[in-house]
């Protein structure tokens, strides 16, 4: 069939989308058709439209990860959803057969992929996507909330949650609360009984922080989050730092934890290459560990806990599909705080 889509013919700046029709193949064994209603953006839609060295794109390229729809056809043997369910659709995908899979590590399968990175993504009216990834849309949520939750939810809980080993009564630091990734953070962490530390560059941003439950908010521009971070600790530091900053940020966060703490990170926005004394890592055995993305299971998870109303999308605005070149260039200038939702109208 054919069907509408923002797409990109080659990497560049946000002026490289455009809007074109596009053929999409009926979906085949085990796969479902979804009528997209909303698409979230991401840093992984920046950072795949400007060109990733390891991804051999398939031009016209679609990004867009976090997806919510309307399922409006079924493929052969396609299982658990109906045509005409509302449905939120789980951005990774992989084989469901190997070790890794079964074992629940999904994100650790040889054939892991994206939706929008390195295949085909959400930027359209339709996406043809595999049954093992589509999911009830809670009833609590409209579309363009429900959307706003996939990616950003899923690697906050997997940092906390599995690779952090967060407890009840720990400190974390956050770092930039204005991310989608870290709006879930500061609300995974209250939920979980930390004291929740977090950084940010505006009164405005700092005051939506605290209204998701941060304790304490650090303005980086006139403050030095380390020493607010040993102020604050009674000079211990804390027990875990979300990071996905990089640079100078990253160092300095090794810097802010305690003695045993954990630097986690899924990103690095700002640089590769950060400098490290290792001295701080090896003596105070500080941990360093990284995360990407979470398990396809613990979605289920996180949609419960939406749906009770614990923890919810943030979403700083709505723009339609066609304007996503726009809505890239808002992400870019870190004008938003939690998530740009493109409406598919």
């Amino acid at each position: 069939m054919q069907t509408e889509a923002m797409v990109m013919r080659r990497t560049g700046e946000a002026d490289v989308l455009e809007r074109a029709t596009i053929e999409l193949p009926d979906p085949g064994p085990r796969e479902v058709r979804i009528r997209v209603h909303a698409v979230a953006l991401n840093h992984i839609d920046i950072w795949a439209r400007r060109g990733l060295p390891h991804v051999r794109y398939d031009f016209p390229h679609r990004l867009g990860a976090d997806i919510a729809g309307e399922v409006d056809a079924l493929g052969p043997g396609a299982r658990g959803v109906a045509v005409g369910d509302a449905v939120v659709v789980n951005p990774g995908v992989s084989c469901g057969a190997c070790e890794q899979c079964l074992s629940g590590k999904d994100t650790f399968c040889r054939s892991y992929r994206i939706l929008g990175e390195n295949t085909q993504g959400g930027y359209s009216r339709h996406i043809v996507v595999p049954d093992a990834n589509v999911l009830p849309k809670p009833k609590n949520l409209s579309f363009t909330d429900a959307a706003a939750v996939p990616l950003c939810f899923l690697t906050a809980w997997n940092m906390l949650v599995n690779k952090a080993e967060l407890r009840a009564g720990q400190t974390i630091l956050v770092q930039a609360a204005g991310s989608g990734v870290s709006s879930a953070a500061i609300q995974i962490g209250k939920m979980l009984g930390a004291r929740v530390l977090t950084t940010t560059s505006t009164d405005e941003k700092a005051a939506r922080a605290r209204a998701l439950g941060a304790d304490e908010v650090i303005n980086y521009t006139t403050q030095d989050f380390v020493a607010e971070c040993k102020r604050l600790t009674n000079k211990r530091g804390v027990d875990v730092v979300i990071e996905h900053v990089g640079g100078d940020v990253f160092t300095k966060s090794i810097l802010a934890a305690a003695w045993g703490g954990r630097v986690v990170t899924c990103g690095a926005t700002t640089g590769f290459s950060p400098t490290v004394d290792l001295r701080h890592v090896f003596f105070r055995q500080v941990e360093v560990l990284g995360s990407t993305m979470g398990s396809k299971g613990d979605l289920f998870t996180i949609l419960r806990f939406v749906a009770e109303g614990k923890l919810r999308p943030v979403v700083d605005r709505v723009m339609p599909i066609w304007e996503a070149a726009e809505a890239h260039r808002l992400l870019e200038a870190r004008k938003a705080f939690g998530k740009v939702v493109l409406s598919v109208d």
